[in-house]
């Protein structure tokens, strides 16, 4: 009898680590020399987003457009949990998004990033997961550490560490319960104990 492979042999699993500040920066400034609009507006997207990879990927353009223009805050239905979730688009992710939507000239009810293929209408999620490891590759990084749900996790546990404040990061997701929060930023009890302590409702 043939002996089966674990689908998990030689991959590291678990929580994907989240990226750094000056790490965001610095794939940021590949992708600007590189004149990559496409992945430049990706990035920018993803940190702002906070979508996991299925969402993210499935975004058409009537979703971040209003009047001809990206907007500064939108709301999705998240396809996991069948909840909406809003998030917020700085200015810097709305011009790289214009500017990729002028680039490729993509309609109303385009996908944003449609699929380079003609028999898949928008990206997968294993194309953006290459990418990604892509990126982390290209400032040095173990990218087996890193995956999309990376991208999910910069932006929030940037905040954590600032504010402490679980019940915003917690909106940020759409998490139904806070518990889930507390495992998705990885601390501790103690820690989300304290930060609940300094949060006034």
């Amino acid at each position: 009898m043939e002996k089966r492979v674990a689908w998990n042999k030689g991959r590291i699993i678990g929580q994907k680590a989240p990226l750094k500040q000056q790490e965001i920066w610095a794939i940021r400034t590949r992708l600007e020399i590189a004149k990559n609009t496409r992945e430049l507006a990706l990035l920018n997207l993803a940190i702002d987003s906070k979508l996991r990879g299925c969402d993210l990927v499935s975004l058409k353009v009537s979703d971040v457009m209003r009047s001809g223009e990206v907007s500064a805050r939108t709301s999705i239905v998240q396809h996991k949990t069948g909840t909406p979730v809003q998030f917020e688009l700085t200015p810097q992710t709305r011009k790289t998004v214009k500017a990729w939507l002028e680039l490729k000239t993509l309609k109303f009810d385009d996908f944003l990033f449609p699929s380079r293929k003609h028999s898949i209408p928008h990206m997968t999620t294993r194309a953006y997961d290459r990418i990604v490891h892509k990126w982390v590759e290209s400032i040095g990084l173990d990218s087996s550490l890193y995956g999309t749900h990376s991208m999910r996790r910069t932006k929030v546990s940037i905040l954590y560490k600032r504010d402490k404040n679980i019940r915003a990061i917690q909106l940020l997701l759409g998490h139904k319960k806070i518990e889930s929060t507390v495992r998705y930023l990885g601390i501790d009890v103690q820690d989300a104990l304290e930060a609940s302590e300094n949060l006034d409702i």
